[in-house]
C-alpha cells in the first residue's frame, strides 16, 4: 500500500526536467504522490482507487489535475529526455476508456472497441508511442477525442504528428493499425 510510503520527485524524476508545478499547494496530492500511484497501480488507476490506498480525499486528486492543466507537450517533453529521438519507430492507436455508467460527461461517447468487438460508451484516447533504435519506449503525444470539436481520430493523429515532428521528433517510420490507413495519413 501507499500509504507508509514517502514519494519525493527525486525518487521518480532523478535527472528528468519536470514541468513544475504552477503555484505552490496545501493539497494533499501531489504530482509525486499521483506519479507513485500511477506507477504502483496494476489495474484501477482511478481517484477513487487512489483514495482508497492513500487515506486523503479523491476531492484532493480531482483539484490537482484540475489545476495543473497538463498538456501534449508536457508528456513529449518528459519523455524524450529518455529516448533517442531519431531513426525510431512513431506508432499510434487508440483506445476507449469504458464508461458504462456516465451520463452526461462531456467526453463520454459511443466509439469502436477491440476490446469489446462493438461500439462502447466510453472516452476515446488516441495516444503517439515512440520506441527508440535501443528499443526504449515510451508515449509522445495525446489526444483525448472530444466529439464536440467533429474531428476524427485520424485528424487528431496528424495533428499529433505534425507536432511531435515540430518538437524535435525524427522517426524512420511511422506506423498503426488500419484505421489509420486513410488516404490523407499515407
Amino acid at each position: 500500500m501507499l500509504k507508509n510510503v514517502i514519494f519525493t520527485e527525486r525518487d521518480y524524476f532523478s535527472g528528468m526536467k519536470v514541468r513544475s508545478t504552477t503555484r505552490p499547494t496545501k493539497a494533499r496530492c501531489t504530482l509525486p504522490k499521483y506519479m507513485g500511484f500511477l506507477i504502483s497501480e496494476p489495474k484501477s488507476a482511478t481517484c477513487t482507487r487512489l483514495a482508497e490506498v492513500t487515506g486523503f480525499s479523491h476531492d484532493s486528486v480531482n483539484r490537482f489535475l484540475h489545476r495543473e492543466h497538463y498538456q501534449p507537450k508536457d508528456m513529449y517533453n518528459e519523455s524524450i529526455v529518455e529516448l533517442n529521438p531519431v531513426g525510431g519507430t512513431l506508432s499510434v492507436d487508440d483506445s476507449v476508456l469504458d464508461k458504462p455508467y456516465s451520463y452526461s460527461v462531456d467526453l463520454v461517447g459511443y466509439f469502436w472497441s477491440g476490446k469489446h468487438h462493438r461500439a462502447v460508451k466510453g472516452i476515446n484516447l488516441v495516444t503517439l508511442y515512440y520506441t527508440d533504435t535501443l528499443g526504449r519506449h515510451m508515449p509522445v503525444n495525446f489526444r483525448i477525442c472530444d466529439k464536440s470539436e467533429n474531428k476524427t481520430k485520424n485528424d487528431y493523429f496528424r495533428e499529433m504528428l505534425i507536432e511531435v515532428l515540430a518538437w524535435g521528433l525524427k522517426p524512420a517510420f511511422v506506423t498503426g493499425d488500419s484505421w489509420y490507413s486513410c488516404t490523407a495519413n499515407l
